[in-house]
């Protein structure tokens, strides 16, 4: 049978986001069967194991179309991974935008929604007389940036990183200019123009889709949905979308054998995502801080990278532990632990034994230690993570964040500090205390009569009536 209302979703290639954009889809059409979704994917070479296990997850009612993969044998094989993702992303246009029309020619297309790296889609559903939706894999504080960002381009002249007094967003907790997003860093450069261009896109959309929950972003959300009408399109508080289970086969897991042998709220987790890494001198540091600190811990550690990112998590062709200091996993035996590459953060977080997670400050990784209560230490490394940072210990207080020196690098003392006063110490406590708040308010936003559960309703409802 015909489904009632077919919708397209259009992802990136970026791990984090296509996780993200995945779940927010397995909830909408669990919630609303009546809806059929077709996600369109551009690509630019084979998928690694662990993006094969997110679509071999989906439900019947969620259909892939995998593009035909982009060439970029054009561009310097060391590009940084992002301007392969922008690439990618441009040359994919054509395709999704034929994908779209045949989609609608063949059956009730009635809305697409992209994600917030690909706002060029939008005007595709305007040709097509469709719906429209921009999802928005991050803070409501970044959307409010994003929107803003050609007010506050006309209203300061300098550099960000040279402004003396924070940056004021309405409707968010001051910010240092220092701590905004990569493409703000550079106002002359490429990025801070595509930046804004993209922005200015997301005014086209119906919709924008935040993937946080009301209660933990209530002033920014509100302010911004008190400017609907006047020019910003509705903002739809609809998460947190995390991801439930595990892409792990094995149900024997070294790690988690591990996990069950320590004590309760006992062990640091320490992991900088699904791509991120630090330097050399960086790991040196960490290392030396998480044996300084004697508390236990859990580190999922990849070699250095120039650009601070591993763009193929699928890739593993060095051996990261020939960067740890001599001797540190002999010292450390018992009370730590050092996974390669990879684990599965999901079972780890939901593991009783974690007590606290040393985050990038990725917004995944952050709402999946909301959902399971577990305080942070914020570690951002790029993209809109120091902005994520600001939010989790100025506004939210749920996080600690190390300092730097002057050369960039957090010094082993101070990482031994942070970790015991968030594992052990008084600020922990109130930290813990807080979080167990959030991950509460979490939970009660996708219940039934939640916030988050009634406004995808109205997301439904609009889409199910198109």
């Amino acid at each position: 049978m015909e489904p009632l209302t077919h919708i397209a979703i259009v992802s990136v290639p970026v791990y984090s986001h296509l996780r993200s954009i995945l779940e927010f889809s397995k909830r909408l059409v669990h919630l609303h069967q009546d809806i059929h979704v077709t996600c369109i994917n551009p690509t630019f070479g084979s998928p690694c194991n662990n993006t094969k296990a997110l679509f071999d997850s989906l439900p019947s009612t969620i259909d892939s179309m995998f593009l035909p993969p982009i060439k970029l044998e054009d561009l310097p094989l060391d590009i940084h991974p992002a301007i392969q993702v922008q690439m990618t992303i441009s040359r994919s246009l054509p395709l999704i935008h034929d994908a779209l029309k045949k989609l609608h020619s063949r059956s009730k297309l009635v809305g697409v929604i992209a994600d917030g790296l690909i706002t060029e889609v939008l005007p595709f559903g305007k040709e097509l007389n469709i719906l429209s939706f921009t999802y928005f894999p991050s803070t409501a504080m970044l959307l409010a940036l994003c929107l803003y960002s050609s007010m506050l381009d006309k209203k300061i002249s300098c550099e960000y990183k040279d402004l003396l007094e924070p940056v004021e967003i309405p409707g968010c907790i001051p910010i240092l200019g220092i701590d905004l997003p990569d493409p703000l860093q550079n106002r002359s450069g490429e990025a801070y123009k595509q930046f804004l261009e993209a922005n200015e896109r997301f005014y086209l959309a119906d919709g924008i889709l935040v993937n946080n929950f009301y209660e933990m972003e209530a002033e920014t959300i509100r302010a911004l949905q008190q400017e609907e009408g006047k020019g910003i399109p509705s903002v739809l508080a609809i998460g947190p979308f995390v991801q439930k289970g595990s892409c792990d086969q094995g149900s024997e897991i070294e790690y988690l054998r591990w996990l069950d042998k320590q004590q309760q709220n006992s062990v640091l987790y320490v992991s900088f995502g699904s791509g991120g890494t630090l330097s050399h001198d960086q790991i040196n540091e960490l290392a030396w801080g998480l044996e300084l600190s004697g508390k236990n811990f859990l580190w999922v550690l990849r070699p250095p990278n120039k650009f601070g990112i591993i763009a193929d998590i699928g890739v593993e062709n060095e051996d990261p532990f020939e960067f740890l200091p001599n001797g540190f996993l002999k010292r450390t035996q018992g009370h730590g632990l050092v996974v390669p590459y990879w684990a599965s953060q999901v079972q780890i977080l939901g593991h009783g034994a974690i007590g606290g997670f040393l985050c990038h400050c990725g917004w995944n990784s952050t709402l999946e230690s909301v959902v399971n209560g577990i305080p942070l230490i914020a570690w951002p490394l790029f993209a809109e993570q120091k902005m994520n940072a600001v939010l989790l210990t100025n506004g939210l207080k749920v996080a600690i964040r190390p300092k730097l020196n002057e050369k960039g690098i957090v010094e082993r003392e101070e990482i031994a500090e942070v970790i015991k006063n968030l594992m052990v110490g008084e600020e922990g406590k109130e930290i813990r205390q807080r979080m167990k708040k959030l991950k509460s308010a979490a939970n009660d936003a996708l219940k039934e009569d939640g916030s988050s559960t009634r406004t995808l309703t109205q997301l439904a409802l609009k889409l199910l009536h198109k």
